[in-house]
């Protein structure tokens, strides 16, 4: 009896050892497999046996196989992942437009400078073609820069949909997998009471790859079970059941792809701040951050360009001695009805002044009684009761159809500026750097303090210059008023934001520092007039070839303040407003590589933590396999001491 209980112990001390060496071997073989946890086996004694003298022990048995793993370490692990990929991915592309703005030779700066210096030139030498010639081409390199930096600009945008559409297509495979690996492991433990190892390492590697995507949170469940949450708490698996992400177009901007949740058969698009780190977080953040700010920005610039040079253009005349028309076309803001509207309301949108409008969008919405207009980069809110409005520069007209409550709008007047930016004419006598198309001037005789100032033509004088003077002349009383002559044409007033129109030949009511518009001509009139005060706006006849005056005033646009600074009531001129968005870019850029660079090291401390922990060690795994062999040798040793006391017991006579 004792015979076979030495027997019966050599065996399971036999089979604790190769079970040893097995685990053993496993770790080594899979020392450079990623996500593996290191495995042991926990032995315990088996029950001894009372054998009246007391009792004797029957060897050992292996209760379990574990892996080594530190729940709280792996989940600082991911959570450092996703931030560190979210950083990366925005650093990256930030660096790709830093790299972009800041090359001296690709830069708007240097074309913008070119085309002022021969602005210059044409004004010191009005009359020749070839300088003419010169500013034209120099302005046509400026368009194309303009393009060239706003595709590029598109291409990292339309990138960034490629790599939302290759993203949200990973999520969902790890979401299956995941919800498959929950089953496969919940069977397993139920058929057997104890943990599949290698499966769960797989679970938790699949976690990890999730983790560099989406921010991911992960809630054990059950006996063995994982909840995965993305972003900020939606559920990607829960339990054996996965949702899925998809792509959705923006119901503000087709051409821009959103991130959407599917539950219950209904697509919800997420908004950027419900999904924070990870590529997906990284890519959403740069784009609505970095590069619309960007793109804006240098849409203003175009915009401001245009309509600041075109202002002045117009009121200079070209070599035949006609009114300055356009040097540049853009088109009109782009305005997009957003697709859940239920009215069939259209809103346009127009630059009215170049100078005052800023890099930001807007938001037109309406609550069944007013209009809200949302300057979104800061969300300052503007509510009218009607339209059309002017804010920043921008006007907002309902141009047909009826607007239902919560029906609301995007306006985005800078984003594509700079693709739509041209030259309106090629024809190099056509450039007005002439003296001003109109002149003003006060009657001799008038007793009273007040001018006429800000004489100006818009963009249709040219196909209807003034034909004869016009007079207007004051007459005192309550309220003072001032007559037109002739008489032929309706006159605006605009004071503070309020226009009032009067018909031909009606009195006009005088207020100091009014606009007062005819046809395509405006001016001030500010002062205290007395009554019979005439004043006369006539076209002018004082130019020639060698006239450079409108020349000067355009060449002194290039350090005027004519781009409105953001949330300020700073211009800038049009190379400081460059100067001052690369900068920023720059420090941008800076900012986030620094930052990527700490997160990228809390990281690696993160996973060097877990490594130790959970990682194979070929030094530690070589003892293990020594000090099981020669358990292995010394169970076998018991065995064959057992075969030969039997071998006694059976040569007794």
């Amino acid at each position: 009896m004792a015979t076979s209980n030495i027997l019966s112990i050599g065996k399971t001390a036999l089979n604790a050892a190769q079970v040893g060496i097995s685990t053993t071997g496993h770790n080594i073989a899979n020392a450079s497999t990623a996500g593996y946890s290191r495995q042991v086996i926990v032995q315990s004694a088996a029950s001894s046996q009372n054998f009246g003298y007391g009792y004797v022990g029957q060897g050992t048995e292996v209760s379990s196989v574990t892996r080594v793993y530190n729940e709280l370490l792996a989940r600082q692990a991911i959570n450092s992942q996703s931030v560190s990929a979210g950083l990366e991915t925005y650093a990256a592309n930030m660096t790709s437009i830093d790299n972009m703005l800041s090359d001296a030779s690709a830069g708007l700066n240097p074309t913008l400078n070119d085309f002022f210096a021969s602005v210059k030139a044409l004004s010191s030498n009005p009359n020749d073609p070839s300088t003419r010639q010169t500013m034209l081409s120099n302005a046509q390199s400026l368009v194309n820069r303009f393009h060239s930096t706003n595709s590029r600009l598109d291409e990292i945008r339309e990138g960034i949909n490629t790599q939302l559409v290759s993203s949200v297509g990973l999520v969902n495979t790890y979401a299956k997998q995941l919800s498959n690996l929950n089953d496969t492991i919940d069977k397993a433990i139920s058929a057997t009471g104890n943990q599949p190892n290698d499966l769960l390492d797989q679970r938790d590697q699949l976690v990890t790859e999730l983790s560099k995507l989406i921010k991911t949170t992960v809630v054990p469940q059950g006996q063995g079970g994982y909840n995965v949450f993305i972003g900020n708490g939606l559920p990607l698996v829960v339990g054996t059941t996965n949702y899925m992400l998809t792509t959705a177009s923006s119901p503000t901007d087709p051409s821009r792809l959103e991130v959407a949740y599917n539950s219950n058969n209904k697509t919800s698009i997420l908004s950027t701040d419900s999904l924070p780190g990870g590529t997906i977080g990284g890519l959403l953040q740069f784009r609505s951050e970095s590069l619309d700010a960007v793109q804006n920005k240098i849409g203003q610039i175009a915009v401001s360009i245009a309509g600041t040079f075109n202002a002045q253009h117009m009121q200079g005349t070209d070599k035949n001695g006609n009114p300055g028309g356009n040097l540049f076309s853009i088109a009109a803001p782009t305005v997009n009805s957003n697709s859940n509207n239920t009215g069939t309301a259209v809103i346009s949108s127009q630059v009215v002044d170049a100078s005052a409008v800023t890099s930001s969008d807007y938001r037109l919405q309406y609550d069944g009684t007013n209009y809200k207009i949302t300057r979104l980069a800061d969300q300052s809110v503007q509510t009218f009761a009607t339209l059309p409005q002017t804010v920043d520069g921008l006007s907002f007209t309902q141009a047909s159809g009826t607007i239902n409550a919560n029906d609301d709008f995007v306006i985005r007047p800078t984003l594509s500026a700079g693709n739509t930016l041209a030259l309106a004419f090629s024809d190099v006598n056509k450039l007005a750097v002439g003296g001003p198309v109109l002149g003003s001037s006060a009657n001799a005789g008038n007793t009273g303090s007040a001018n006429l100032s800000a004489l100006s033509v818009n963009s249709s004088y040219a196909a209807s210059p003034l034909a004869s003077p016009l007079t207007f002349t004051y007459s005192s009383g309550v309220p003072g008023t001032f007559s037109m002559a002739p008489s032929a044409q309706p006159v605006t007033v605009t004071n503070g934001g309020t226009s009032t129109t009067y018909p031909p030949g009606a009195p006009i009511t005088y207020t100091s520092g009014a606009t007062i518009s005819v046809g395509s001509l405006s001016f001030v009139l500010s002062g205290t007039p007395a009554n019979g005060d005439e004043f006369t706006v006539a076209p002018s006849t004082s130019t020639g070839p060698s006239d450079n005056r409108n020349g000067l005033l355009l060449a002194n646009l290039e350090t005027k303040g004519n781009v409105q600074a953001l949330g300020s009531t700073t211009k800038n001129s049009y190379n400081a407003a460059f100067a001052q968005m690369v900068s920023g870019v720059g420090n941008k850029t800076r900012e986030l590589k620094v930052t990527s660079a700490a997160e990228a090291k809390v990281l690696e401390q993160a996973n060097t933590a877990m490594q130790s922990e959970s990682g194979v060690n070929l030094d530690e795994e070589a003892a293990n396999l020594l000090r099981y062999q020669q358990a292995y040798q010394a169970a076998g040793k018991m065995m064959q001491i057992a075969s030969q006391l039997f071998d006694v017991l059976l040569n007794i006579r």
